[in-house]
């Protein structure tokens, strides 16, 4: 009988400090980290005990709010990130690359797919298009596909004559424009492409369109540095690696 109420007490005594050590963890992260966040926050949880907290926004406003000192756990910035660093509000010797993402193009599903091949084929798809469609880079406050597409447009010499057949939107619902037919092509980060009603042209060539790298830290406002380096770690290790290939990108620098 003292055997089974000790086995009882150790049990308690046991799940009391797995509560104990338990904390909630709050990551700030560009869109782009949307869908290998989705993937990761149960295994996360799970292995470490800790509650994930994500706020994901556009990749201009998250930077802002990290320079600004926004009380979160782990930021996730893309480059460039100096000011990020001379702000204080991180700890710069935690820099931990992530994983890279490429723009891609997006037709209908059933659609004719155009030659991207080239920076020359995407020159001509894009001008032969009635309609197109991409997030918002906002003068690079909003979000970073679209930034790196304004860019791509600027690199092709057709950024003015474009804009008259741009239709501009936050997040994934460019692609119900796509679905509905009102744009011929969607360009956006290939990790928020996740509609079965949508297929995947490809990615832009790199001469015109370079990979966007995501980069993790530990804030200098941490709540619990422990549980904030545990979600790093996740981040940058073998399950991150698998979530990141799950959605189309490529871990690492």
């Amino acid at each position: 009988m003292n055997k089974l109420i000790s086995s009882a007490i150790l049990a308690l005594m046991v799940v009391g400090v797995q509560a104990a050590s338990a904390d909630e963890v709050t990551l700030i992260a560009p869109g782009g980290l949307r869908c290998p966040v989705d993937v990761m926050k149960p295994g996360f949880e799970k292995k470490t005990g800790h509650v994930l907290k994500a706020t994901i926004g556009a990749g201009g406003a998250t930077h802002r709010q990290v320079v600004q000192g926004a009380p979160f756990d782990v930021p996730v910035v893309q480059p460039p990130y100096k000011d990020v660093i001379d702000s204080g509000n991180v700890i710069a010797s935690t820099e931990t690359p992530l994983a890279t993402v490429g723009i891609v193009v997006v037709v209908k599903k059933g659609d004719r797919k155009p030659d991207i091949s080239s920076a020359d084929a995407v020159k001509r798809m894009l001008l032969s298009a009635k309609a197109i469609s991409y997030p918002d880079g906002n003068g690079g406050l909003g979000g970073a596909a679209g930034v790196s597409f304004d860019n791509t447009q600027k690199k092709l010499g057709i950024y003015d004559q474009m804009q008259p057949k741009v239709k501009r939107v936050q997040g994934v619902s460019l692609l119900e424009l796509l679905k509905r037919g009102d744009i011929d092509y969607a360009i956006t980060f290939a990790s928020e492409v996740n509609d079965p009603g949508v297929e995947v042209v490809g990615q832009l060539p790199r001469d015109i369109s370079t990979p966007t790298a995501l980069v993790g830290f530990i804030s200098s406002h941490a709540k619990s540095p422990d549980a904030a380096k545990a979600l790093l770690a996740y981040l940058s290790g073998p399950e991150g690696a698998a979530a990141y290939k799950t959605c189309a990108m490529t871990p690492g620098k």
